[in-house]
């Protein structure tokens, strides 16, 4: 062999080329998949607004390969981006980090991100970006689950309707028996539970239910995060037993599909008709590109409309099944194309399970894009795209809650201010003809909760005081990264964070 000099630099160059490779095929997105040109229904459309009336008409606007997505394919494919003068380049993303990400440091001019990213942003939560990041609206509500593995079924647990059925309630103690049951019989690599971003509202709900269960999240188990495509990949090789994402990566796990897991619960039924996703962009967006941004808000909202409505939801199942959205088509070609993606679209929704009984539940409520269903509280006006400044609040005390800030902030209702846009999406809608609630704020009702504990947003520093099981601890341990499903899964990255006891006082 000839003599090889590898300098410092080179071995580093050569480890990045090497992981970023690693990192693309396990993910299985690139650019190359995103969305590209203009349909023909998009080319027939006639513009109610000029380019070249607007500040900035081409835009990059990121997206994610899950069934949230399905505003943005909708309003590419119908053309409402080219009917408010927009020419729009959609970008799909590899995580909800890179897509919240891509907005902090310019590369995307508007992007969707997990509830509680606007928020956490704000107050310089641990695990979130410290950035003027503002929503203005909703993009959906529901539309995500929690999967457990096929041991934690094998053990005793069940979907959680059926907890309920059968233990009225004493639910949430039977499943806190349950669950810590199982966990305890684990080894410490088989205690993790993923979501899809750190200090956001998933992470929050896996905290909130096994708190409400009796079980502290900052001790019996751990919580890493993984993107939604790796999320199936990930419950097979065992570098973790469960994990909540936004479909179709729980519907993927069933029995009939991958036959990895099942679903345990909706996130509806851990908060009804909470929001999950937002439409994000950086304050000095809206600062520089007022009439741009209005004519986006007007797309989006147009594109929710379109998605709510009942004889669309299959075209807009269908059209997630496409490479630049999902991918997420059977393999067996006589399965229906959206298999996948109908469930919490159509909401005709399959929990799975191993005994072959069918826990298929129709409901109305599966993902809301923008009418809310009759069983929902809702104020007059309300939709589902308005945004409620005092879910806001409640992220932050979550924040609070699990030491990711020290204390609740003083300035809450300025930041929630800042942040969610709820004044100009009142503005914009008029606009359009579409009536919003007054108020910015609402209390939550008991009932729409898991454990039954209302949310008053005038009181959320008794509101975080009521918790039993809340941060105390001197450090907090979880992943922060898993590898890429082709790399053993012991080898493993940590990140520690130190979480200190929360002043939850004035």
């Amino acid at each position: 062999m000839g003599d090889i000099n590898w300098t410092r630099r080179d071995i580093i160059k050569g480890i990045g080329a090497t992981t970023a490779g690693i990192a693309l095929s396990s993910c299985g997105i690139s650019g190359d998949r995103s969305a590209k040109g203009l349909t023909e229904e998009a080319l027939a459309v006639q513009p109610v607004i000029r380019s070249q009336d607007l500040e900035k008409s081409d835009l990059t606007i990121g997206y994610v390969p899950v069934n949230d997505c399905a505003p943005f394919a909708i309003a590419w494919k119908k053309g409402f981006f080219r009917k408010y003068g927009l020419n729009v380049t959609l970008n799909r993303e590899a995580s909800w980090a890179t897509s919240r990400d891509g907005l902090i440091f310019g590369r995307l001019d508007a992007s969707p991100v997990v509830s509680g990213a606007v928020t956490n942003a704000r107050i310089g939560a641990e695990g979130a970006r410290h950035a003027p990041l503002c929503a203005a609206m909703t993009i959906h509500r529901h539309g995500n689950a929690m999967t457990m593995n096929k041991a934690m079924w094998d053990f005793g647990l069940r979907p959680w309707y059926e907890y309920q059925e059968k233990y009225g309630d004493g639910a949430l103690e039977a499943f806190g028996r349950d669950f810590r049951g199982y966990f305890d019989k684990q080894p410490p690599e088989g205690k993790v539970w993923a979501v899809v971003l750190s200090s956001a509202i998933y992470e929050y709900f896996i905290r909130y239910l096994s708190a409400a269960a009796g079980v502290d999240p900052l001790k019996e188990f751990r919580i890493i995060i993984v993107p939604p495509p790796q999320m199936v990949t990930n419950v097979r090789i065992g570098a973790m037993q469960a994990y909540m994402v936004a479909e179709p990566w729980n519907t993927r796990a069933i029995t009939g599909n991958e036959n990895i897991g099942f679903t345990f619960a909706q996130g509806k039924e851990v908060w009804l008709g909470h929001p999950d996703r937002l439409l994000g962009v950086m304050e000095s967006f809206i600062d520089k590109y007022p009439k741009t941004y209005r004519s986006l808000v007007k797309a989006m909202i147009e594109a929710c409309q379109y998605c709510s409505k009942a004889e669309n939801r299959q075209e807009v199942a269908e059209l997630l099944t496409e490479r630049s959205f999902t991918g997420a088509k059977p393999k067996n070609k006589d399965a229906p194309i959206a298999k996948f993606t109908s469930p919490g679209i159509l909401g005709n929704y399959n929990y799975g399970g191993f005994d072959g009984k069918d826990r298929t539940i129709k409901a109305a409520d599966t993902t809301i894009f923008f009418d809310i269903p009759d069983n929902l509280p809702k104020q007059p006006g309300e939709h589902s795209t308005f945004l409620w400044r005092s879910r806001s609040i409640w992220l932050m005390t979550q924040a609070a809650r699990w030491g990711q800030i020290k204390e609740f902030p003083k300035n809450a209702d300025k930041l929630a201010e800042q942040g969610w846009r709820t004044d100009l999406y009142r503005e914009i809608a008029s606009e359009m003809g579409i009536k919003c609630p007054k108020d910015d704020y609402k209390v939550e009702p008991p009932e729409v909760f898991i454990d039954k504990k209302g949310f008053d947003p005038s009181d959320p520093v008794g509101y975080l005081n009521s918790f039993a099981i809340r941060a105390n601890a001197p450090t907090n341990f979880f992943m922060s990264q898993i590898p890429s499903s082709n790399i053993d899964p012991g080898n493993f990255r940590f990140s520690v964070q130190v979480a200190v006891n929360p002043k939850l006082i004035d």
